[in-house]
């Protein structure tokens, strides 16, 4: 999910950074030799080294993990004839996360966003009587935690194995009014590459005030294998009855429309183009899921038929967020060499559901002292 934020005053950002030339690396031994962890010191922001961390599975699945952001920088994924390549929309180098043109065309690419992932309406909501305003960045509202969300923090970052697989565990303190919200809140996320081909990630976090909280992995998807063509042939299906009503800011209404007999109707299987015309402005709706957070559960399967390449996707969260990528327009090129240009990625941001803060009856986003904010996505990948 994406619209062209321009982040005017995120400039200051890239006068704080400086690169660290000879960049040091070194390889971490696991319990099986094909499971390996690189870690490589890739730059300075705000004080904090930045490390890159690069996990490959015994199948040869690879993971880079950045603790600038959280972000997912690449993840390959073998086709039907076996080759791996990879999946998601993402830089060569790590500074284009932090410099022009990404700054003032941010698509969140890869990151962790928060406190609160997707909309809030105009930027404002209450708890406990208490009146709270934050940053308008998109439009007449508040997007993705503000100005400087938690796609553009260095988070604390080390490695760890288990019988899953391998993983990288971030954490973040987010101070007291950070961005407008209260409360000191505490976010791990460990990313697991996992023994089957699945990105596992799984979320945890404490807070001292009670706050909305709404923290989601924002990837962009390709499957054609380095982005070689755009998403509009990938076969999508998204196990969902009902949809959240937006305005023309992409705001809830209130209302859950059923999707039957809709363009938004992906039961079955249809390609994202098929239908895509349809929908002003293109896909980028929240899908309900379920009323309530569930036990882990299939929710989403896309398929890429050239290349063979499925992704399913699990989740507990009560919503998804699909968005076919309208908003990118070719500025930003990325991995080798690609320019993203409209459609050419798309997103499955697992979630509760947009402004939720400011809407009853949809399921509570409040996390209060004494509560843990849990709740995991895994991406599979296989073939077909």
């Amino acid at each position: 999910m994406k619209t062209r934020v321009l982040f005017m005053q995120m400039s200051f950002i890239g006068l704080s950074l400086l690169m660290i030339s000879g960049c040091k690396s070194k390889q971490t031994k696991t319990t099986d030799d094909a499971m390996k962890i690189k870690k490589e010191i890739v730059g300075l922001m705000d004080g904090k080294e930045v490390t890159l961390y690069t996990l490959t599975n015994a199948n040869g699945m690879i993971a880079k993990i950045s603790s600038y952001g959280a972000i997912v920088t690449e993840l390959t994924a073998p086709d039907k004839a076996g080759k791996f390549e990879n999946v998601v929309l993402g830089f060569d180098k790590m500074e284009s996360y932090w410099t022009e043109p990404y700054l003032s065309n941010c698509g969140y690419l890869g990151s962790i966003v928060g406190r609160y992932g997707n909309r809030i309406a105009k930027g404002k909501f209450s708890v406990n009587g208490n009146d709270y305003v934050l940053a308008i960045n998109n439009g007449p509202n508040s997007l993705h935690g503000g100005l400087k969300g938690f796609d553009k923090v260095v988070w604390d970052s080390e490695t760890f194995t288990n019988n899953e697989g391998q993983g990288v565990k971030l954490s973040y303190f987010s101070k007291n009014m950070e961005e407008g919200y209260p409360g000191n809140f505490t976010i791990t996320v460990f990313y697991t590459l996992m023994k089957d081909n699945s990105l596992k990630v799984d979320y945890d976090g404490t807070i001292d005030q009670a706050c909305p909280v709404n923290v989601t992995h924002h990837g962009y998807f390709n499957l054609s294998g380095n982005a070689k063509t755009d998403i509009l042939g990938h076969e999508m299906q998204i196990l969902a009855n009902r949809y959240t009503v937006v305005d023309s800011t992409l705001i809830p209404t209130g209302e859950l429309r059923p999707v039957a007999g809709t363009p938004m109707d992906f039961n079955t299987p249809h390609t994202i183009g098929e239908r895509i015309a349809q929908v002003d402005g293109g896909y980028d709706h929240n899908y309900v899921l379920s009323d309530s957070v569930m036990p882990l559960r299939k929710v989403v399967k896309v398929k890429e038929p050239v290349s063979g390449r499925i992704m399913e996707v699990f989740t507990t969260e009560p919503g998804v967020q699909f968005y076919s990528g309208n908003f990118l327009n070719g500025i930003l090129t990325g991995t080798g060499n690609v320019k993203y240009n409209q459609h050419w990625g798309f997103c499955l941001e697992t979630q509760h559901f947009p402004d939720s803060p400011n809407q009853p009856t949809f399921p509570s986003t409040i996390l209060s002292p004494g509560q843990h904010y849990k709740h995991t996505t895994v991406y599979k990948f296989g073939v077909e």
